[in-house]
């Protein structure tokens, strides 16, 4: 397995789970919020599954696999940018999912609206800036 594919992997994961996350708005403006918890547990079980997946791979199976494809690229700088990004926003998720279950509006409202912003940031510097195709 090659570190090229791993984030084309990562890429076609996010778009999906991004999906998701759309139908999950859409249904919480039209006021289904059972709907829209439900989606985002689905959100939120394979948005950490790709993390626990990437995290296997990156820390156990083949450690130094980004080391030399980022280098090779370039793309430290963008890697850098991505993670400033989607770190902070898989713990807001974390949080999120918390306080839904919970119905602590009050809370769960500004925090998605701060996880949005985090989670477009995520999305945009890891399917546009991160490269996945070999040098």
């Amino acid at each position: 397995m090659s570190a090229g594919l791993v984030i084309l992997i990562l890429k076609i994961a996010v778009v999906l789970v991004t999906i998701l996350l759309v139908m999950s708005l859409i249904v919480l403006a039209k006021g289904h919020y059972r709907w829209h918890g439900r989606i985002n547990i689905v959100f939120f079980v394979l948005t950490l599954t790709a993390l626990v997946g990437l995290e296997v791979v990156a820390r156990l199976v083949a450690p130094k696999i980004f080391d030399d494809f980022f280098e090779a690229h370039q793309a430290k700088p963008a890697l850098r940018t991505h993670l400033m990004f989607s770190m902070p926003a898989a713990a807001v998720m974390v949080v999120m999912l918390v306080t839904g279950l919970r119905r602590s509006r009050s809370l769960h409202v500004p925090l998605g609206v701060l996880f949005l912003g985090l989670w477009i940031g995520t999305f945009i510097t890891g399917v546009f800036f991160l490269p996945h195709a070999n040098p």
